[in-house]
């Protein structure tokens, strides 16, 4: 029995003042190619999921983040690999979010999330971002 590689992985679910929510386009070439994503990414070795997490923002979409609470986490089993997601609801930061490494990024009403957009991953996810806007 192999044992699959677990891989921490830490997101943002950047919301503005007017419920929106900042999302990316995954790039041609990655897992799920043009499926939508909360921005972020793996945690390195000897990184806290809120240190990569603003690591990665700052990194992915250029922003500073002055506040992270943690939102959800979850693990997703893959067929070769586990991920142990941890997701963090960012309200307040600095810059304009924009796709620093070539990717689509735009504002999304929170109540227009569709998890059919997204990696099977996100779907419980994004049921629970859905039913608090109700």
């Amino acid at each position: 029995m192999d044992t699959k590689k677990v891989i921490h992985v830490a997101a943002g679910i950047i919301r503005n003042e007017f419920g929106q929510i900042y999302l990316t386009q995954r790039l041609e070439g990655q897992d799920f190619a043009q499926s939508l994503e909360f921005p972020g990414g793996k945690v390195d070795a000897g990184e806290t999921p809120e240190v990569a997490l603003k690591r990665e923002l700052e990194e992915e979409i250029g922003i500073h983040v002055l506040s992270a609470v943690l939102y959800e986490q979850f693990l997703f089993e893959y067929p070769n690999k586990v991920l142990h997601f941890h997701f963090y609801l960012v309200e307040e930061w600095l810059g304009e979010p924009f796709g620093r490494e070539g990717q689509e990024g735009f504002w999304l009403d929170q109540r227009e999330l569709d998890a059919g957009q997204f990696p099977p991953a996100n779907s419980k996810l994004i049921q629970r971002l859905l039913a608090e806007t109700h």
